[in-house]
């Protein structure tokens, strides 16, 4: 590996990570973080803005006389879970957790611009963006764009880097479309309630239910075509709260995730297709909300090519992959990638042999209260930020 010298050391950052962790704060109330991020780019010299989407940060750096620009993001949030793990820098607060490893990405893009701070080996502007409420729906890359973020700090591409399940310090991307859209759909069936022991004498609408989400179940194959990718999940079904009454209403809810808007929108419309039907033929009526939280993340094939050069640069060529498979999560910064060019891609957290040995029983994979960031690739990441953003700018 070729990783920027100044990262020989970072027991500092490796610090700070641990101490984000123990005071994880959840989407749009990221106040305590934020206020770190912004002290410590204040302290090497880097022009601050915060209270962007509430509690996001973006730290502006210029050097030389270039007009390029670059934006490099990292998320801030953590997730509602409680922490299994006993090691010394675990949650401090029950209910809250960093299991998603956003401490890490915030660590990594830090170490990044302290680096750049100090050297200043760069020609043109770097923009550095803390973003809040990536978790749970919330959109905050979505509310920072509308706010204005790229017109008030200009960036011919932003990049961000995510931590994930693939060895230790590798790389992997793809040119195209790398993570799924998120939706959330729930169909809400009215009938006409009585008691359980008169069924005659309703409407019921909880048959209604079940009839949909049976066949919904086989709604994707019929709607998609059997060269993509798409999934339908029933995830939630919800009837009368008494076992002795048929309830006027019951409803069906899951997720939908696909890789591009034709897709949802055909999934959409099979939905309010199937419920109007099957709640007509139970002799109720269908009410369907489908909200999407976050398209898909699709990359821009000249960005990822950039980057994925600029990788094999820090780490070596063995460790990218540049054809890495789509996956079913999903991930805000979607909405970014919608806005301006740019690349999103994975970095290796290990498969858990990092943890220290009081974690938690559970796998170290991502969303897991046994969970946590790999403090051996703070370094690697922040060498790519480094390299990423001198290169961006040198282009001619």
């Amino acid at each position: 590996m070729k990783l920027v010298d100044s990262f020989a050391d970072v027991a500092r950052f490796v610090a700070l990570r641990r101490d984000i962790h123990m005071h994880p704060e959840l989407g749009f109330e990221e106040h305590r973080t934020s206020q770190i991020v912004a002290e410590k780019l204040r302290e090497w010299g880097v022009e601050v803005h915060a209270g962007i989407a509430g509690t996001g940060v973006v730290g502006v750096l210029r050097n030389g006389t270039g007009h390029r620009s670059i934006g490099l993001r990292a998320d801030l949030d953590a997730l509602p879970l409680q922490e299994e793990n006993r090691f010394a820098h675990r949650s401090r607060h029950d209910g809250r957790m960093h299991a998603c490893g956003h401490d890490g990405h915030t660590a990594m893009l830090l170490a990044a611009a302290w680096h750049l701070a100090q050297s200043r080996d760069f020609d043109g502007t770097v923009n550095f963006i803390f973003q809040p409420a990536e978790e749970m729906g919330k959109a905050g890359a979505l509310k920072m764009v509308q706010e204005g973020l790229f017109e008030r700090f200009p960036c011919e591409a932003v990049f961000a880097l995510h931590n994930f399940a693939v060895p230790t310090g590798r790389f992997a991307l793809n040119p195209g479309p790398l993570m799924a859209s998120s939706n959330t759909w729930k169909v809400t069936v009215h009938g006409r309630g009585t008691h359980a022991s008169q069924p005659h004498t309703g409407v019921d609408p909880v048959a209604a239910v079940i009839d949909l989400g049976q066949q919904l179940q086989t709604l994707v194959p019929k709607v998609i075509p059997s060269t993509e990718r798409a999934l339908l999940a029933v995830t939630q079904i919800q009837g009368s709260g008494a076992p002795n009454v048929i309830p006027d209403e019951a409803w069906v809810g899951g997720t939908v995730r696909t890789f591009s808007v034709e897709a949802t929108d055909s999934i959409e419309a099979g939905i309010r297709r199937l419920a109007d039907g099957i709640a007509a033929a139970h002799g109720c009526r269908a009410e369907l909300s489908f909200r999407r939280a976050s398209p898909p993340v699709v990359n821009h094939a000249k960005e990822a090519a950039f980057a994925a050069d600029v990788m094999r640069e820090v780490v070596g060529a063995e460790r990218v992959d540049d054809a890495f498979p789509a996956v079913m999560a999903a991930e805000d910064f979607a909405h970014m990638l919608r806005a301006r060019p740019g690349c999103y891609a994975f970095i290796g957290n290990g498969d858990g042999g990092h943890r220290l040995p009081e974690h938690g029983p559970g796998p170290c994979i991502i969303h897991n209260t046994s969970f946590d960031f790999n403090d051996e690739i703070i370094p690697i990441g922040a060498s790519y930020f480094v390299r990423l953003a001198q290169k961006w700018l040198a282009r001619t």
